[in-house]
């Protein structure tokens, strides 16, 4: 007796995606390592939907988040009027293996002068984030390793006026280092620039929880305010408003402690001296310097009791009864002391006519907020997508006849050689980077010009698409990926229109 046979399972062949080196085999129903790329019954499609900036209309406007082209219940073709409308690089796909020209080439009219938009992800191994804290306190010295998940990431760098400096990533973390180091440093630039809390970890310092546009955690507490400005810049401001109300005022800061009868704002009042002496390197008078050591206390020195700075009062100038006020750069510390018969202050309650000073120097400060800068070098194999010269794009964008943006949010570009950018994360749609296992970022750009521009730095002209027909997520013709829908989101308030229309009339 024979058995019959097991009919035999239809399999379809996996398909080979090129859009970044690592050129994964994609199962049907499958998607790639990147996750933005899938294999959908033998045909290559972008997962991430295609990205459209609206002009900002008015406040309360609702917009539909999402359309789908291949519903006829959703799509209709036309969301958004065209003159408003700007297609970014989120979701348009990538130019690798680099000879072919970019996902979208997009004509339209702006202001009656014909433009093309050039849309791309780019592939960065040569990227990074810069990082602004809002805080006085220390985090960590200069060049000491900054770590996510026990993974050297990045490390600190100059401090800037009441903030501290975290510079990450880095071709040599993404690749320079071991695997883990690599994937660690990827997922670390792809969560901050996705506007995503990270916590990092600081060698010889402190552990803080940074998410773009939101208040830093440092060592598990919320920082509340950035610094009013040093010591002595908090003495020239507010000078005036203690004069009459206390015989001295110490503003303690890391960088440059204050007081006021010392300083040239109370000479110019006509402050009388209190014979206060303070332990710290003079700079100028009422300035000094290295009062404390670095730290998360009082002015972000590593001070508990501000009279440690303190010293003898000259007993030919100072009197018993005379008082003192102390406060950090913040106001969030303060303290009322008055000399003894001694002359050694104590510590008395803070009086009612002291409050109003405290409360204007605490108006006067910022909310805290961690800020991240995606930074790339957009050159190589990338230009290649715009042109069949890549040199003329780069000295079209230094001539500024080329504008660059992210996710439709305006750059700055750094002078010298290459197009190295910056961009605020924030002033971009949600989901904007991606990464591929190589380790690197996938990160939104887009080149816009005035189309004789274009054609003079010798551009794919023959891959222009009308902007109606890229609304509907229409590529070149030499795409060979579809696209799975599109979505379409307001500019950020903050955000200048991407075509800069002034740059054009």
């Amino acid at each position: 007796m024979t058995r019959s046979a097991k009919p035999r399972r239809e399999q379809r062949e996996k398909i080979r995606c090129d859009a970044c080196p690592v050129m994964c085999y994609i199962a049907d129903g499958r998607s790639g390592a990147c996750d933005r790329y899938a294999n959908k019954a033998g045909q290559l499609v972008r997962l991430d939907p295609l990205t459209i900036v609206q002009k900002r209309q008015h406040e309360g406007g609702e917009l539909v988040p999402f359309l789908d082209q291949h519903d006829p219940d959703q799509w209709d073709g036309n969301p958004i009027q065209p003159a408003d409308a700007f297609v970014t690089a989120i979701g348009a796909g990538t130019t690798y293996p680099d000879y072919k020209p970019a996902p979208f080439i997009v004509g339209s009219a702006v202001d009656g002068v014909d433009m093309v938009t050039v849309v791309t992800e780019g592939i960065f191994s040569y990227c990074g984030a810069k990082i602004k804290i809002d805080t006085d306190r220390h985090l960590g010295s200069e060049c000491n390793t900054v770590r996510a998940q026990g993974e050297a990431v990045g490390h600190v760098t100059t401090g800037e006026y009441g903030s501290q400096m975290l510079s990450l990533g880095g071709v040599h973390h993404l690749t320079g280092g071991s695997k883990k180091e690599g994937r660690i440093t990827c997922e670390t630039l792809l969560a901050l620039c996705n506007n995503e809390a990270v916590e990092l970890c600081i060698d010889k310092g402190s552990t803080v929880v940074v998410q773009a546009g939101k208040a830093p955690i440092i060592d598990g507490k919320t920082e509340e305010r950035m610094r009013v400005g040093c010591g002595s810049a908090t003495v020239g401001m507010f000078a005036a408003q203690w004069q009459g109300l206390v015989d001295e005022v110490v503003v303690v800061d890391d960088h440059i402690t204050g007081v006021v009868s010392e300083h040239q704002a109370g000479k110019v009042l006509g402050w009388p001296a209190s014979g206060i002496r303070i332990n710290g390197r003079k700079s100028t008078p009422g300035r000094y310097f290295q009062v404390a050591e670095p730290g998360t206390g009082w002015g972000g020195t590593n001070l508990t009791d501000p009279l440690t700075i303190v010293g003898d009062f000259k007993s030919n100038v100072a009197k018993p009864g005379q008082s003192l006020l102390m406060v950090s750069t913040t106001g969030e510390q303060f303290a009322y002391y008055e000399l003894d018969a001694d002359l050694k202050p104590v510590k008395c309650s803070m009086p009612d006519r002291l409050q109003p000073s405290i409360a204007r120097l605490e108006e006067n400060c910022e909310p805290a907020m961690c800020s991240v800068l995606f930074m790339g070098g957009a050159g190589g194999s990338l230009r290649a997508g715009v042109t069949v010269n890549p040199v003329n794009l780069t000295r079209s964008v230094k001539q500024s006849l080329t504008q660059v943006s992210c996710g439709g949010a305006s750059t700055y570009r750094w002078p010298g050689g290459g197009i190295t950018i910056m961009c605020d994360v924030t002033l971009m749609p949600s989901n904007a980077f991606g990464y591929v296992p190589t380790p690197a970022l996938v990160a939104p750009i887009e080149f816009t010009m005035r189309r004789e521009d274009y054609a003079t730095m010798g551009g794919h002209m023959g891959q222009i698409v009308p902007l109606t027909d890229a609304l509907k997520g229409v590529t070149g013709e030499q795409s060979d990926h579809i696209m799975t829908g599109s979505r379409t989101v307001e500019q950020h308030e903050d955000c200048r229109w991407p075509l800069n229309r002034e740059r054009h009339r």
